[in-house]
């Protein structure tokens, strides 16, 4: 339980179907221990608990969560895009939350996400929820069968104006009128770059400002240091080309960023490293064909999969753009996730 709507809707929603419900609550990452203001959410998490007349438990897992951390900052800092989210879900938060769950004796864990789950031919798999717009399926696809045996998405069935109505209905206004989050759940109030910052500025990390170049070479601006942009980026670069102009290689070993119009940006296939499977035990040789979301927001391309050895191939339909390596590349047949990995 956050403390936000999702989570606490999911509560009652478990407990209005019978089920024995407690309550818990991770802290993740805490910038400044002497604002309270950052724990305001554990206290959202208990008043709505009090108001279930649930068991509220608070977790601390700022030491584990370190690792997520480090992997966001590397990442930027090598000219990557991360994911935290699609990493910190099957090595945090749901292999924490099993192991209170066993120690608890409970049977099942819950999430405020928008997916579903399903069971076919003896495995469990995500797909996507009755809320497109919410739909949340892209970040879980790294779940094991083992977790995702025990888990249930109380709100895959339903629209966020539904969960909205039903806090109204509850009298929960205060969760109504709550400013939802959209960013990474450690970056609150701030801009990633600003994050990164004084990350680097308290770990000794050197940013350098660099070139920014044309796909010829030539010199038309300067960065701020590679960790701030991203592949496919067009805001903030500071040049005019006369044409639209994005972010299309990061080069690291120069510390240049290389832009260029659209069209230059396009892929016909892209390598899929540390892959893994959900809805198969495995993919038939010669390749199946699924829809590829290679961002959380994108509506996804046609693609053929091929696996080749440790890596998967991914021959879209027509060309995609804005490929970044870091993101994740997600399949899907319809609304079912087949797996997925991260782009190269």
């Amino acid at each position: 339980m956050s403390g936000g709507i999702d989570s606490s809707i999911s509560a009652y929603l478990l407990q209005k179907e019978g089920y024995e419900v407690i309550g818990i609550t991770f802290v993740n990452y805490i910038e400044n221990p002497d604002d309270p203001s950052e724990l305001q959410f554990v206290n959202d998490a208990k008043l709505v608990a009090d108001f279930l007349g649930i068991k509220h438990i608070v977790i601390d897992i700022q030491e584990d969560f370190k690792a997520i951390v480090e992997y966001f900052v590397k990442e930027y800092f090598n000219g990557r895009t991360p994911n935290p989210c699609v990493f910190c879900n099957p090595t945090i938060k749901w292999r924490v939350f099993v192991e209170h769950a066993d120690l608890l004796g409970v049977n099942y864990i819950a999430t405020g996400h928008y997916a579903l789950k399903k069971y076919e031919n003896g495995r469990y798999f995500i797909s996507k929820g009755k809320d497109i717009t919410k739909d949340q399926s892209y970040f879980l696809y790294r779940l094991p069968q083992s977790y995702l045996q025990r888990t249930l998405f109380p709100l895959g069935q339903y629209t966020k104006d539904e969960i909205r109505r039903m806090a109204g209905d509850l009298g929960l206004h205060r969760l109504v009128q709550k400013r939802e989050s959209y960013d990474v759940c450690f970056i609150k109030n701030q801009d990633y770059r600003d994050f990164l910052k004084k990350y680097a500025e308290k770990n000794n990390i050197e940013i350098k400002p660099g070139k920014i170049v044309d796909v010829n070479g030539k010199v038309v601006g300067r960065h701020d240091g590679l960790a701030f942009y991203t592949i496919g980026q067009r805001r903030g670069l500071g040049v005019a080309m006369g044409y639209p102009a994005y972010v299309k290689d990061i080069d690291v070993q120069n510390n240049t960023i290389v832009i260029a119009p659209r069209e230059e940006l396009a892929k016909n296939e892209i390598t899929v490293k540390d892959w893994v499977l959900m809805k198969y035990e495995a993919l038939p040789e010669q390749g199946l064909k699924v829809q590829v979301k290679i961002r959380y927001r994108d509506n996804g391309t046609p693609a053929l999969i091929k696996p080749e050895g440790d890596i998967i191939r991914v021959y879209f339909s027509s060309p995609a753009y804005g490929i970044t390596p870091g993101q994740s590349a997600v399949f899907y047949e319809g609304d079912d996730v087949v797996g997925g990995g991260v782009i190269a």
